[in-house]
């Protein structure tokens, strides 16, 4: 198992001694500032727009199908009456009597 893996080491290293000149880090361009030890451009009035927009609507639907369609949240069906319930339904054990 060491011979495997050393020699798939060694294929490694010389592949990396081979293109030694093509190891060079590219540049890379993002979509935002390169901000290194610095914070970031602060977002656009538009940006905060839209967000406040879309924030809105999310509260919108939520408490809409809330308001409209409480059962998927509180269920299709009627809650059962507990009190109905026999202890052996509630797997409560029965009392022993003991003898005095």
């Amino acid at each position: 198992m060491l011979l495997s893996r050393g020699a798939t080491a060694l294929r490694a290293l010389r592949c990396l001694s081979k293109n030694k000149g093509q190891l060079q880090q590219t540049v890379r361009h993002g979509h935002t500032a390169w901000a290194y030890r610095k914070g970031t451009a602060p977002p656009t009035k538009t940006l905060f727009m839209i967000a406040d927009f879309t924030q809105g609507v999310m509260w919108w639907w939520i408490l809409w199908h809330l308001w409209t369609e409480p059962d998927h949240i509180l269920g299709e069906f009627a809650w059962p009456d507990s009190r109905k319930w026999t202890d052996e339904e509630l797997g409560i054990p029965e009392t022993l009597e003991l003898d005095e």
